[in-house]
């Protein structure tokens, strides 16, 4: 795995959409001037954009951020909504968050993705 999640002090979700579009420096400022956050703190800081279907996270690793992007390939993220917040998560809810659980209820979920029968019987792209 490409962070040590023992290492990670604290994880946290920015609530709301985020331009995806943004690099490390861009993601960086939004947790410095928006949420008065230390993107430098070890932390793991999680952005959504507005499709729901994928993600960033930004994490600092003592000599280097690191940027991770994740694509849904069916169904989309619970992600909470409110532009102007930012919340602390634990390594539970972490996981049930990226495993397609919402944070504030456990009623939905990301549905597997259909697989290609075509793909599965072997064919070649």
């Amino acid at each position: 795995m490409l962070i040590n999640m023992d290492a990670v002090h604290q994880t946290y979700i920015v609530c709301g959409k985020t331009d995806l579009r943004r690099g490390i420096d861009g993601l960086a400022a939004v947790i410095q001037e928006q949420f008065a956050l230390d993107p430098y703190n070890q932390a793991l800081y999680l952005f959504c954009g507005t499709r729901k279907d994928r993600f960033k996270a930004l994490y600092w690793d003592g000599d280097g951020f690191l940027l991770l992007y994740k694509r849904i390939e069916a169904g989309r993220l619970q992600w909470p909504v409110n532009q102007d917040e930012v919340r602390k998560l634990t390594y539970l809810q972490l996981s049930r968050q990226l495993g397609g659980w919402s944070l504030d209820s456990t009623i939905h979920k990301i549905k597997p993705p259909k697989v290609n029968k075509a793909l599965s019987n072997g064919a070649r792209l």
